[in-house]
């Protein structure tokens, strides 16, 4: 059972979840830790299961699946019998007015929908994953010249859920760098799993590029892949103008993790992200949502 902060309505509720038993299953018993590191985490089990989710057959699961988790499919272009297959739904964009982005430079928007986690005057040494885990910056970014520059500073943990929009967005106008590419596992990124398996975030596949903000400086934003997670998609152009709200990408079928990482007395998060995630709670958050201040 994973509780998380409703901030809307000021009030904790249970998130479904997508393969729950199956999660726990894997993540808690004997065996199902064996076929993690046997199978599971391996490319090639999320790789076929990508191919799959390309095909034609999988769109059978469409319906079924946004009336398990009660998908309020009003928010996007098109209607659920529309998609040929699971991964052109699971990439659903939004309707242009789906979501309101706030355009004052003073405001920091979240880039995504998903479940938040908020820590600042962070030690880089001990970036906190889950209660009795942490990573080092170091390690995650596998870059020796970039790292020591957000000591103290601010980093921001957007879990997506299967059932959320998977599609990932610019904070502020500014430019972005290209990316650059770490090989890894595809483990959860499920608390179930976070739970259980040490710097989860440092061994998984991910990405990086350095978002040369307009009014919050440089930003660190990474990408990490997960189980069933086919591909990172980044649709910017690199080096090029970009303007707050703009895609920056999108994950292809699975849950999976986007991570901001802000330098030194840069932002100011909003007083109840902080708490929430003190006391050892998700925050649930959308994208163009307002979740701090200059």
């Amino acid at each position: 059972m994973i509780k998380y902060y409703n901030r809307k309505e000021n009030k904790y509720e249970i998130e479904q979840v997508a393969g729950e038993r199956y999660l726990n299953w894997c993540y808690s018993s004997p065996y199902g830790k064996r076929l993690v590191e046997l199978l599971i985490k391996k490319k090639l089990f999320s790789k076929l299961y990508g191919y799959y989710c390309d095909t034609k057959l999988s769109s059978k699961k469409i319906k079924n699946f946004i009336e398990s988790f009660n998908i309020n499919m009003s928010e996007y272009k098109k209607t659920y019998d529309q998609y040929s297959t699971f991964n052109e739904f699971f990439t659903r964009p939004l309707n242009p007015n789906s979501r309101i982005i706030d355009k004052n430079n003073n405001i920091l928007i979240s880039p995504c929908d998903g479940k938040l986690s908020a820590y600042d005057n962070i030690n880089l040494d001990n970036i906190v994953q889950i209660k009795g885990f942490s990573y080092s910056l170091k390690e995650l970014l596998q870059n020796n010249k970039i790292y020591n520059l957000y000591d103290g500073g601010t980093c921001l943990i957007f879990r997506l859920c299967p059932t959320d929009y998977h599609r990932f967005h610019f904070i502020d106008n500014g430019m972005c760098s290209e990316t650059t590419h770490i090989k890894g596992n595809y483990y959860s990124v499920n608390p179930i799993a976070l739970k259980n398996i040490n710097k989860l975030f440092c061994q998984n596949k991910r990405e990086w590029s350095i978002f040369h903000s307009d009014n919050f400086e440089d930003v660190i934003c990474m990408e990490v892949g997960a189980t069933c997670v086919g591909s990172i998609i980044q649709s910017y152009k690199s080096n090029s103008r970009i303007m707050k709200g703009a895609e920056k990408g999108y994950f292809k079928f699975g849950g999976s993790t986007v991570i901001l990482f802000f330098k030194r007395n840069i932002v100011h998060i909003d007083e109840d992200l902080l708490t929430q995630t003190q006391l050892g709670f998700e925050t649930s958050v959308v994208m163009g949502e307002k979740i701090g201040l200059k």
